[in-house]
């Protein structure tokens, strides 16, 4: 199936489970591919026949600097459930990178990676 790749989003949120991580935040970034039949809107040229991309970003960054989760697993499952709620996709990636994880030691990020298909789309309440 075809796709569409949106890497690198950058957005300040307050998810955690340390209270220094809900009152200071920190930088979180979003991955997420997207996952449709593009044959259409490349064969015409027509923006209607795909996803604008800016109005996918606008959905990401409202669920990562929105409401505060304890949990990654939850910041993919709310971005991935809007994304299939609000866009034509047959299925989502999401991957959400924590590069300041309070975890002792270098790592380049802590993060989560999620695939769900429209059938499976849960409660994305931003």
């Amino acid at each position: 199936m075809d796709k569409i790749i949106m890497s690198g989003m950058t957005f300040y949120g307050y998810h955690g489970m340390m209270p220094q991580e809900r009152e200071l935040g920190q930088e979180f970034v979003v991955d997420a591919e997207l996952y449709l039949d593009l044959r259409a809107a490349g064969e015409s040229d027509d923006p209607g026949l795909t996803v604008n991309y800016a109005d996918v970003y606008e959905v990401v960054r409202r669920v990562v600097t929105g409401r505060p989760r304890n949990l990654l697993e939850a910041v993919a499952e709310a971005v991935a459930a809007r994304l299939l709620e609000g866009f034509p996709l047959q299925e989502v990636m999401v991957r959400v990178k924590k590069p300041g994880a309070p975890v002792p030691g270098h790592f380049a990020f802590m993060g989560v990676e999620i695939r769900r298909s429209r059938a499976g789309a849960g409660n994305g309440d931003g």
